[in-house]
C-alpha cells in the first residue's frame, strides 16, 4: 500500500501549486476590490455590492461547474476557468465604469467556483480513501497559504507601484503561469488513475479508465433530487459549518470596534486567529482519517459554537478586550479543526458513477451557508445588537453539531485505518 506521504507528493505539481497560484493570486485582488471601486466613484455600499458580486459569482458557477467537470474532465475545466480568469482580470484592471468592474469580479468569482470544483472532482475519484481527508485538508490548506499571504503580497506591490493596479496584474501572472503548469504538465487525469478503494464501478465489472464517467448522466437537476436526502440533512449541517465560519470573518473586526479598539489592535487579533486556524489546517485530515469524520466536525463546531457565546456575554464585562482576544483565538482552533471538513465530505456522499454533478450541488448549498452569514449578522445586528447576532451564531454553530452527530454516522461510511 501507497504511504500518505507519498500519495500526497503525487498531487503536489497537478492539483496543490495550481491551488496555491490561484488563491494567492486571489487574495492579493480580494482586498483591492472595493477600493477600486471606490476610486472610481461608488460610495460606501456601493463598493460593498461589487465585492459581494464575487461570491454571486461563485453560487452561481458551482452547478455550471458541475456540468463541465463532468463532459469535458477536470483539466480542461481548470484551463478554461484560468483563461477565463484572465480576461476577467484584464477587465478589472481597464474597466471603464463601475458596471464593468461589477461584472468582471462576477466572472472571477464563477472561475474560482470552476477551478475549485474541478480540483474536489479529480482528488474525490483519484485519492485512496483511506488518505482522502489527509489530502483534501492540504488542499484546503493551499488555499488558505495563498488567501493567507495574497493580502501581504498586495501591500508590498502597493508600497512599491503605489498603484491597486499592480495587485491584479501579479494575479494574472499567477493565473499565466497555472494555466500554463495545468495544460503542458503531466495530465493528472493520464499518470494518476482512479483509486481502486474510491468506490468507482463497484460491483460494475466495468474497466477503470479515463476521467470522471459521463455515460448515462443523469444531470444537474436529477442528481440534486435523487440526493435530497443527503443534501437537505448532512448538506444542511455543512452549510451552517460554512456559515459559522464566514460569520468570524465578520464578527471579530465589528467586535473590536465596538470596544473601541484601533485598526492595527483588530488586525493584529484576527490576524493571530489566521495563524492559528492556518496552523492547524493538516491536523483535522489527520483526525478524520484515522478516527473518523465526526471526531474533526463535531469538536470543530462545539469549539465555534461555545466560542460565539461566550463571546457574546463578555461585551461590558471588565476585560473584555482579553475576552476578545481569548475567543477569536478559540475561533480560530476551531475553524483550523474544521479544515477540509467540506471538502471531505463532500467527497465521501458523492454518488461513485457521478460525483462532479453532485459536488456541484454539494458546493452550492455550503456556499450558500456562508454566503448567507453576514447578512444574518448585519440584520440581527441592526434590529438588536451586535453581542445577541454572536449569540445567534454560537447557538446555529451547535445546531450544527447536532447535525453532524446525527447525520454523519448515517450518511458516512467509517474510514478504514491505514497503516504506513
Amino acid at each position: 500500500m501507497s504511504s500518505a506521504s507519498s500519495v500526497l507528493r503525487q498531487f503536489g505539481p497537478m492539483v496543490y501549486l495550481p491551488t496555491v497560484l490561484f488563491s494567492l493570486g486571489e487574495g492579493a485582488v480580494l482586498p483591492l476590490i472595493p477600493v477600486l471601486a471606490a476610486s472610481m466613484g461608488a460610495d460606501v455600499a456601493f463598493a460593498a455590492l461589487v465585492a459581494s458580486a464575487l461570491v454571486v459569482g461563485q453560487l452561481c458557477g458551482n452547478l455550471p461547474a458541475g456540468w463541465a467537470v463532468a463532459r469535458i474532465g477536470e483539466r480542461y475545466t481548470m484551463v478554461i476557468a484560468g483563461v477565463v480568469a484572465i480576461a476577467s482580470g484584464v477587465g478589472m484592471v481597464f474597466a471603464p465604469s463601475l458596471g464593468v468592474l461589477a461584472a468582471s469580479v462576477f466572472v472571477l468569482g464563477f472561475c474560482a467556483a470552476a477551478f475549485g470544483l474541478a480540483r474536489h472532482a479529480f482528488m474525490t475519484t483519484r485519492v485512496p480513501v483511506e488518505f482522502r481527508a489527509r489530502a483534501l485538508s492540504l488542499l484546503g490548506g493551499s488555499f488558505r497559504l495563498g488567501i493567507f499571504i495574497g493580502p501581504f503580497v498586495a501591500a508590498g506591490l502597493l508600497q512599491l507601484f503605489g498603484s491597486e493596479a499592480a495587485a491584479i496584474w501579479f494575479f494574472l501572472v499567477c493565473l499565466v503561469v497555472m494555466v500554463v503548469l495545468v495544460l503542458f504538465g503531466p495530465d493528472p487525469e493520464k499518470t494518476v488513475p482512479i483509486a481502486a478503494s474510491s468506490g468507482m464501478f463497484e460491483d460494475s465489472g466495468e474497466p477503470v479508465s479515463g476521467t470522471i464517467p459521463t455515460i448515462e448522466s443523469p444531470g444537474i437537476f436529477r442528481t440534486m433530487w435523487q440526493q435530497r436526502a443527503v443534501l437537505g440533512r448532512l448538506g444542511l449541517a455543512a452549510a451552517s459549518l460554512s456559515a459559522v465560519r464566514s460569520a468570524r470573518q465578520v464578527v471579530l473586526p465589528l467586535w473590536g470596534l465596538s470596544l473601541g479598539l484601533d485598526a492595527s489592535t483588530i488586525a493584529l487579533v484576527v490576524g493571530v486567529s489566521g495563524a492559528i486556524d492556518f496552523a492547524l489546517f493538516y491536523a483535522s485530515g489527520q483526525v478524520m482519517d484515522r478516527f473518523g469524520r465526526l471526531w474533526a466536525a463535531m469538536p470543530a463546531m462545539v469549539l465555534m459554537g461555545a466560542g460565539f457565546l461566550a463571546l457574546s456575554f463578555s461585551h461590558d464585562a471588565d476585560a473584555a478586550v482579553l475576552w476578545f482576544g481569548m475567543f477569536a483565538a478559540v475561533l480560530g482552533v476551531g475553524n483550523g479543526l474544521s479544515s477540509g471538513i467540506l471538502l471531505t465530505l463532500g467527497a465521501d456522499v458523492a454518488p461513485k458513477r457521478e460525483p462532479a454533478a453532485f459536488l456541484g450541488s454539494w458546493r452550492t448549498l455550503t456556499d450558500a451557508g456562508g454566503a448567507a452569514a453576514p447578512l444574518l449578522v448585519s440584520a440581527i445586528t441592526a434590529v438588536a445588537s451586535l453581542p445577541i447576532a454572536a449569540g445567534a451564531v454560537g447557538v446555529l454553530g451547535l445546531l450544527g453539531a447536532l447535525g453532524f452527530i446525527r447525520w454523519i454516522p448515517r450518511f458516512v461510511p467509517r474510514p478504514p485505518r491505514d497503516v504506513e
